[in-house]
């Protein structure tokens, strides 16, 4: 397998876990009477992770691209989606539960779509142009530490923060009380990171070395 499939298997990927996360994002999950994170952060860092891999074997570039393509993606299906609530639907009952729940859904799906496409361009572009200037400052000054882990980790994590305050605030502000929102954003934020540290950073040393060692260019 060349480099150049492998990236159309990533970016598969990467646009699979965004648009999954954005219909995630609707539900919000509240644990001992507070707010604590919406559905899609479960699985919303596997982008990143996506993203980090892509800005160390390939470059900036391609990143961006990838994510322009992502958010290509989410707007194309959120306009579909949407158009779907237009459509009339059967007068029996038992689809009128049906219409009722696309129709919040997808209602609703426009307000996390802007949210999203604010959030997600500005936190993976900062991410993956971070990463970058990171390593190259790496490689001009060898007697700074060349470890992958210090760009990984420094560059979500500038990018979580930014990311994940846009989204929450664009997407939950007027609809549920302040205090919530300001916690799911402090929430977020930690879950992100610790995630990066638990499991993104060690995946990206695992995937990026065996991509160096057994795939060709």
């Amino acid at each position: 397998m060349t480099r150049e499939k492998l990236l159309f298997y990533f970016t598969a990927f990467m646009i699979t876990c965004y648009l999954v996360a954005n219909v995630m994002a609707v539900k919000v999950i509240h644990i001992f009477g507070v707010s604590i994170f919406d559905a899609g952060t479960i699985i919303y860092p596997l982008t990143y992770l996506m993203g980090n891999i892509i800005t160390e074997i390939w470059n900036y570039q391609t990143t961006r691209r990838v994510v322009f393509t992502a958010l290509g993606a989410q707007i194309i299906f959120c306009s579909f989606a949407f158009l779907g609530t237009l459509m009339p639907y059967p007068p029996e009952p038992e689809y009128e539960g049906i219409a009722v729940a696309y129709n919040t859904l997808f209602t609703f799906q426009g307000r996390i779509m802007l949210a999203s496409i604010v959030g997600f361009a500005t936190g993976e572009l900062l991410n993956a142009y971070s990463l970058q200037k990171i390593k190259e400052f790496q490689k001009r000054n060898t007697n700074w530490p060349q470890y992958l882990w210090i760009r990984t980790i420094s560059s979500s994590a500038m990018a979580y923060v930014i990311d994940t305050t846009i989204f929450v605030c664009i997407a939950f502000t007027g609809v549920m009380p302040m205090k919530e929102v300001m916690s799911m954003i402090v929430i977020q934020i930690g879950a992100k990171i610790l995630c990066e540290l638990l499991i993104n950073t060690p995946m990206v040393y695992l995937i990026a070395g065996q991509i160096r060692k057994h795939v060709s260019q």
